[in-house]
C-alpha cells in the first residue's frame, strides 16, 4: 500500500449533499507524482517512495548531480520531492505515475502543511493574553507583565510564553472525510479546513488517525 500523494491547496468552497445540507470543503490539487526513486529494506533499511510532485514549470538550472537522480526514472528534474511510506504488496517502479484515482469517496485521510506566516507577533495576538486595563495612565495596555523572580533564580524561565515569530509552523490534521474526487482534473475536496495558505504544498495520507493521548 502507498502511504500518501503531494499536493497543493487551492481553496475553500462550499457543495451540498443530496439533503440539501452545505458541506465546507477544501480543495486539494492532488498529484499527479512520479516515483522518481524506489527505497528497500534490502539496500536503504526501510520502504519508501520517493515522489516528485509534476508541475508546468521544472527546475531552471539543476546540478549535475539532480539530474543524475532524476535520470533513472526519466523524469525531469522536479522541484518538490517527499517521502511517503510504502509496503511492497504491489508492484511500482521508478518512473510510475500516481495519481489521485488511489484515493476513495468516503475515506479518511490526514493533510500536513505549513500554516500561514504571522511575522513578530505580541503576547497578546500569538498567546491569547488578556492584556491590562485600558484606563489612562495603566501603562499596561498589551504588556506581557512579569516573566520571572528577581531573587530566585534570576533568570527567565524556558518555554515562557513571550512574543515572538508566529505561524510557518508544521501541522497535520487528521480524520479529514474525503467528499468529491474528480480524477479528470486530479482534485479532491475534503470536508473542513487544512493547514497553509491557497497554494501551499501540501502531503496527503491515507488512513484515519488516532490522538496520541487516546
Amino acid at each position: 500500500m502507498i502511504e500518501g500523494l503531494i499536493g497543493k491547496k487551492i481553496g475553500m468552497t462550499q457543495i451540498f449533499d443530496e439533503a440539501g445540507n452545505v458541506i465546507p470543503v477544501t480543495v486539494i490539487k492532488a498529484g499527479p507524482c512520479t516515483v522518481i526513486q524506489k527505497k528497500t529494506r534490502e539496500k536503504d533499511g526501510y520502504e519508501a517512495l520517493q515522489l516528485g510532485l509534476v508541475e508546468e514549470k521544472t527546475r531552471k538550472h539543476p546540478k549535475k548531480a539532480e539530474t543524475g537522480h532524476f535520470k533513472k526514472s526519466g523524469s525531469p528534474v522536479l522541484k518538490v520531492l517527499r517521502e511517503v511510506k510504502y509496503q511492497g504488496t504491489e508492484d511500482i517502479k521508478e518512473g510510475d505515475q500516481l495519481l489521485v484515482d488511489m484515493f476513495e469517496v468516503g475515506e479518511k485521510v490526514q493533510v500536513t502543511g505549513l500554516s500561514k506566516g504571522k511575522g513578530f507577533q505580541g503576547v497578546m495576538r500569538r498567546h491569547g493574553f488578556a492584556g491590562g486595563e485600558a484606563a489612562h495612565g495603566s501603562m499596561f495596555h498589551r504588556a506581557p507583565g512579569s516573566i520571572g523572580a528577581s531573587s530566585y533564580p534570576s533568570r527567565v524561565i524556558k518555554g515562557m510564553k513571550m512574543a515572538g515569530r508566529m505561524g510557518q509552523d508544521r501541522i497535520s490534521v487528521k480524520n479529514l472525510k474525503i467528499v468529491q474526487i474528480d480524477k479528470e482534473n486530479n482534485l479532491i475536496l475534503v470536508k473542513g479546513a487544512i493547514p497553509g495558505a491557497c497554494g501551499g504544498l501540501v502531503l496527503i495520507k491515507k488512513g484515519s488517525f488516532k490522538a496520541k493521548n487516546s
